[in-house]
């Protein structure tokens, strides 16, 4: 897992998800794109397995070395690629690890909203204090970033993502698809329009945004389609509005 070709193959695997970045990015300093792409990369390696289908304990397995490998890193003695980046900031890795198994339980669907947020509470409050110390920035808002966890949960898991107390019966279809739009539209109102935090995460979160709101209206999203409104969002997300 050694060497630029495993570093960039972690990069371009984000990037490749969020094709609208490569629109937005050019709000973000350039000396601070690779730093950001590979700590968004080291996110979704955790939403990958907070998502994960079918049998879970490869999952867990991977979950449980990735807690020895963040600690690994506060004495800087990284073994993954993204570590090449990022173990360099003096962060609070160690917490951020202690929160990953919060990841397992945050699986099980939630009774309701507030239980859902509140399922990774821990979680978000860690990725919060690292995220200020590698982006070099305020914290951003933990509910924000629980928020665009869940969201992505939404559109990975569908409707076995949505809380218990908004679950229709398994064969109502129409009443799956609206489940998923109102958990999307709740997700939305729950989620700061601005969220606060450094800089690249505004402007991610802004995109991430914009891909959900389609969801709750009952549209697919089209990440990579119109260029200019992805730039308005990323101006007015760099800019702090």
């Amino acid at each position: 897992m050694a060497g630029p070709t495993a570093l960039d193959s972690f990069l371009d695997k984000w990037r490749s998800r969020w094709p609208e970045w490569a629109v937005a990015e050019v709000f973000v300093p350039a000396s601070q794109r690779e730093r950001a792409v590979a700590w968004f990369a080291l996110l979704q390696e955790f939403d990958d397995i907070l998502n994960i289908a079918g049998d879970p304990l490869p999952a867990d397995a991977k979950l449980g070395w990735w807690g020895t490998e963040l600690r690994d890193w506060a004495g800087q003695r990284s073994r993954h690629p993204l570590g090449r980046l990022l173990e360099p900031v003096p962060a609070p890795w160690a917490a951020l690890a202690d929160a990953l198994p919060d990841l397992v339980a945050a699986r099980a669907r939630p009774a309701d909203g507030a239980g859902a947020f509140a399922a990774l509470a821990a979680y978000a409050q860690a990725v919060a204090e690292v995220e200020a110390a590698v982006l070099e920035g305020r914290a951003t808002a933990p509910r924000a970033l629980a928020a665009q966890v869940l969201a992505t949960r939404l559109a990975e898991a569908g409707v076995d993502a949505v809380p218990q107390s908004s679950q229709p019966r398994a064969d109502d279809t129409a009443g799956r698809e609206n489940a998923q739009r109102a958990w999307a539209g709740e997700l939305l109102d729950a989620w700061p329009a601005r969220p606060g935090g450094p800089l690249p995460r505004r402007v991610w979160s802004a995109l991430a945004r914009r891909r959900l709101q389609p969801f709750a209206a009952g549209r697919l999203p089209q990440p990579g389609r119109q260029p200019l409104r992805i730039l308005w969002r990323a101006w007015r997300a760099a800019a702090g509005g």
